[in-house]
């Protein structure tokens, strides 16, 4: 966001007019205005930081079925046609559309009685994005960005927060636009949007914001200093990036064919790919979404669940298979939390459409990495999937259980108008994930 703001503002037509950019940083005031609050917090990340903790988020946007996953009821009238398959993991199957995962299983943790009162679209991303549900009064900020203001590298000229794919709109809430993601539509190509302008050169840019901070003088003068000093920083920041040499990173061709392969020649296995380069130069938090490339891609499966389900599943299956193998290889998966989810889950019941709606009652969570012990299966679902009948876990738990991984403490308190609102309000870490 910010980054596409400096953009235009350095662009053949030069800056904005005084006016247009006194509206620009007014509408941005709420957001800066809250950062005071913050000497705490960063007083705390650089021992944070010094355990190297980072995380990849992988979204199936769309609500992607437990059933067709990690949860079969095969020979059951809710488990419709899909069969399920052995796992490396002795007496534990998995459907039969994730043959590469169920090689991985001794990896990764799954879920199986994760429970939530939402099931609709738009709230249940929020809510698995930021452990809250809506609330007028309250803006709460996306996973990524709170792990980037407590354990990114500040010092990093690329951010600390990357979004792969268009999904779910994120949104840093209370903790300003300088903790937004830097969004990558399609991981394939080097992003348009990176680098300068055409026709930009980099002294042009310098004498353009050496213009800016006059403008900005004037307006600080006025009362309005904290403001300006916040909007600078991610000025400088921007230009930094736009004229660094580590945008290399987003260049996919620098990797071998075969690693490419690995992955899968897809938009969701490059997706992952790149989320590995980025972990290694540095990036905190990057998000994966599986459904933000294409309607093809969202796994809102209404009609045909089971024919679209099997389609959807064969790139992430590949994709996340290769991201947990190349981890390992290189050393990487200990301190780097993979977690893959959805919204919610899709119901027992089949709908005249051969379809699945929506279910938040009962589903499942994968996650790998980050200090998590791979190899086991949690909760469990009655034999129709209908109920969770063994260690329900709830959204706040799981969030819970995210800043544990990554060495976070999840009662640690943000400000915003003067109250203090804790990452998460309840819920306490699932303990057989780390045991």
């Amino acid at each position: 966001m910010w980054l596409q703001d400096l953009q235009l503002r350095v662009s053949k037509d030069g800056i904005h007019s005084r006016r247009s950019y006194l509206r620009c940083v007014g509408a941005t005031a709420a957001g800066f205005s809250t950062m005071g609050w913050m000497d705490s917090v960063r007083s705390e990340a650089a021992e944070l930081r010094s355990r190297g903790m980072s995380c990849i988020l992988l979204f199936l946007q769309g609500g992607f079925s437990q059933f067709e996953s990690f949860d079969p009821k095969p020979g059951r009238e809710t488990g419709g046609p899909t069969k399920s398959i052995p796992t490396v993991l002795p007496g534990v199957h998995i459907a039969e559309n994730w043959p590469k995962l169920a090689e991985r299983l001794d990896e990764m943790a799954i879920i199986r009685s994760m429970t939530s009162k939402e099931n609709n679209h738009a709230p249940g991303v929020y809510l698995m994005h930021t452990g809250y549900g809506f609330n007028a009064s309250v803006k709460y900020p996306t996973l990524g960005s709170i792990v980037a203001c407590t354990i990114g590298d500040g010092e990093l000229e690329l951010p600390s927060f990357v979004s792969i794919g268009q999904g779910s709109k994120q949104s840093p809430g209370y903790l300003g636009a300088k903790f937004a993601p830097l969004s990558v539509q399609e991981p394939e190509r080097f992003p348009r949007h990176l680098g300068l302008p055409a026709g930009i050169r980099g002294e042009d840019l310098e004498r353009r914001l050496a213009l800016l901070e006059k403008i900005d003088e004037s307006y600080a003068q006025r009362g309005a200093a904290k403001i300006v000093a916040d909007h600078r920083a991610l000025y400088e920041a921007s230009s930094k990036l736009v004229q660094s040499p580590g945008l290399k990173v987003f260049d996919l061709e620098e990797e071998t064919g075969s690693m490419r392969d690995l992955y899968g020649r897809t938009p969701f296995g490059q997706g992952c790919l790149l989320a590995r380069r980025l972990i290694e130069t540095g990036v905190t938090f990057i998000e994966v979404n599986s459904g933000g490339f294409s309607a093809s891609t969202n796994w809102d499966t209404h009609r045909d669940n089971f024919k679209s389900q099997k389609k959807l599943a064969g790139p992430i299956d590949q994709g996340i298979s290769g991201l947990l193998t190349d981890l390992k290889q290189r050393g990487m998966l200990d301190k780097t939390l993979v977690i893959m989810m959805s919204e919610f889950g899709r119901t027992p019941t089949i709908n005249a459409a051969t379809g699945r709606d929506h279910y938040g009652r009962a589903f499942s969570v994968a996650l790998a990495g980050g200090g998590v012990r791979g190899g086991q299966v949690i909760g469990a679902t009655d034999e129709d999937g209908i109920d969770v009948i063994s260690r329900p876990v709830t959204v706040p738990d799981l969030f819970c259980s995210f800043y544990h991984a990554l060495k976070i403490n999840p009662r640690t308190e943000f400000h915003t108008n003067g109250r203090p609102i804790p990452l998460v309000t309840d819920g306490e870490p699932v303990s057989e994930l780390f045991t």
